[in-house]
């Protein structure tokens, strides 16, 4: 955690109002209801032979606790929501009988009479609305969880100033630092619970992913922060004339209200329109996949959102994007993912490996990237994945949806145990990162029924191979450059030692290899003198009966190895 977010994870703390507290106690009251009906029935029944039952009502049980989490977000708001959102995703944790039911959960809520938004936004913006802005539309053109956008158009003055007329000013809900604080208060103390449940925990560090949520959480509800995303992402591609993104009003905006440029254009999930406009939406797919391959692999900077609510398709001239007949509009920059170097180059490593059909190749960037540990025993993986790839390997979801479920039953049945059993875990830093993919594809696909994601993989595959050969002839190079430099030095080197080996000069210390020579030989005798007292033991306890002089004897004579094991080394004088 670096300095500058201890304070604001200071905030977080156990609530004290009335009302906060009861918020705390139901999201609590919840996941315990939850943990001990998973017990129940994943654990306890399992263990005195009823596993049956547990198993016949499994995908009901699921499908009923998503509904019911379902109905708890949309009626608390808040955090809930999005926590909702982030599940839907984690298909790598979650069966899909939650991950289904939670897909269509949007961060919609009914919106904050403008009366309760006014007072807010003045006090940030230190002047009345009708001051700052020359009109401001009362009624929100959006709502979510943590605020809501009107639509305004700056005043005459800041106008000629930015050059820009109308605007999105984005206010937060009054009262949602309160809220996002107990509702990471009952996350933190649920993830403490997960950590204790060894199914959970050896698969994904539940309060590590918390506290993950907790910094991006606390870094959406400072518009500042946001401000600041997006004119990174935007110099990101300043030269890029597949992408724009709004401009924003620094001198309009402050940690509870953001002022951007109003650059409202197409849905990218709108056909319809699209086609209106003479846009191909397979074209659309293809662009938007190549731009989110571009912030994985070359800027390391992700947008961690992309519904088709932040992304717009802006029609233009031929003139303006050479080829293209429109650009794509991102917005909402408050959930960005950050990609550091280890992970981009294990995720290069993994496209490789895709790309390349290469099981091994997978598995190994799996384990750089940290999804699997590194002691994992992974031949049937291996076994698993070439079947995968020989039998699907290439095809797009249209084709996928032609093959015969039973394949699929077939595989699942073959491998389904191998995918359960190994040790998978989710690194923290993945988070947002599979939830991007996740959209991504999604969108894609719905985009063009023929999108075929191996297709968006493939030039930066073979752009990745072409710097990992450069890079191999480059470290092949200076490796033999190396070896020649020695090679060159070593003729006067052996000729100087042989000198000195002639002249008596070299000479060789040995007595700690013989200190410890005798140490070893000194081991060696107690192991045999132990070995030859449990024998002398056994025989004469066996033989004491039939024959007990015999076997009192060696019973007796035993006394003397263990004499020797025990105390050997104290009684031996210096070699």
């Amino acid at each position: 955690m670096t300095d500058a977010e201890a304070p604001r994870r200071a905030t977080v703390h156990v609530p004290a109002s009335p009302a906060d507290q009861r918020r705390y106690r139901r999201i609590l009251a919840f996941a315990s209801r939850q943990l001990v009906q998973l017990w129940w029935f994943e654990l306890f029944l399992p263990r005195i032979g009823l596993g049956g039952v547990s198993d016949r009502s499994r995908t009901r049980r699921l499908r009923a606790l998503a509904r019911r989490f379902h109905d708890l977000a949309v009626e608390l708001g808040g955090l809930m929501i999005k926590v909702g959102q982030f599940l839907s995703s984690r298909l790598d944790v979650l069966p899909p009988e939650i991950t289904d039911e939670l897909a269509g959960l949007q961060d919609e809520v009914p919106a904050v009479p403008f009366a309760e938004i006014r007072p807010l936004a003045e006090a940030e913006l230190g002047a009345p609305l009708d001051r700052v802005f020359a009109w401001f539309d009362e009624t929100p053109v959006a709502a979510a969880s943590l605020g809501q956008a009107h639509r305004a158009r700056l005043s005459a003055p800041d106008a000629l100033d930015t050059g820009l007329g109308p605007v999105i000013v984005k206010v937060q809900r009054p009262g949602i630092d309160r809220v996002v604080a107990t509702d990471l208060a009952a996350l933190r103390k649920v993830g403490g619970w997960l950590r204790r449940v060894r199914a959970v925990s050896s698969r994904v560090d539940a309060p590590a992913l918390v506290e993950e949520f907790a910094q991006t959480s606390l870094e959406e509800i400072d518009y500042l922060h946001e401000a600041e995303s997006a004119e990174r992402f935007a110099e990101n591609f300043a030269d890029d004339p597949r992408i724009t993104t709004p401009a924003v009003v620094w001198s309009r905006s402050t940690r509870r209200v953001l002022t951007l440029q109003d650059v409202t254009a197409i849905k990218i999930n709108d056909t319809d329109a699209l086609r209106a406009a003479g846009i191909d939406p397979s074209a659309v797919a293809e662009v938007f996949a190549e731009v989110m391959f571009d912030q994985v692999f070359t800027h390391g900077f992700v947008h961690a959102d992309p519904h088709p609510g932040n992304i717009f398709v802006t029609p233009v001239t031929p003139s303006d994007a050479g080829a293209r007949t429109f650009r794509l509009t991102f917005i909402d920059f408050g959930m960005m993912a950050e990609v550091p170097a280890g992970l981009r180059s294990g995720l290069r490593s993994l496209v490789i490996a895709i790309a390349a059909r290469d099981g091994r190749g997978m598995i190994e960037a799996a384990r750089a990237i940290g999804v699997l540990m590194p002691t994992t025993e992974t031949a049937d993986l291996e076994r698993a994945l070439t079947a995968l790839f020989t039998r699907f390997g290439g095809m797009g979801f249209a084709q996928l949806k032609e093959v015969d479920p039973r394949e699929f039953q077939d595989f699942a049945v073959e491998f389904g145990d191998v995918m359960r059993s190994l040790p998978f875990q989710l690194p923290e830093r993945l988070l947002l990162l599979i939830r991007a993919v996740s959209l991504t594809s999604g969108m894609c696909s719905a985009l063009d029924p023929e999108f075929n994601v191996w297709d968006a993989v493939e030039p930066y595959a073979t752009q990745l191979l072409g710097e990992e050969s450069a890079g191999l002839v480059r470290d092949l190079a200076s490796q033999a450059a190396t070896s020649a430099a020695v090679l060159w030095r070593m003729p006067t080197r052996i000729d100087g030692l042989l000198t000195r080996i002639d002249e008596g000069a070299v000479t060789f210390d040995t007595s700690r290899l013989e200190r410890r020579l005798d140490r070893l030989e000194g081991v060696a005798r107690r192991i045999a003198s132990g070995v030859l007292f449990a024998g002398l033991l056994v025989g004469g306890a066996i033989l004491v009966t039939p024959v007990p002089p015999l076997g009192i004897v060696l019973m007796s004579a035993s006394a003397l190895p263990l004499l020797h094991a025990l105390f050997a080394r104290g009684i031996r004088g210096p070699r």
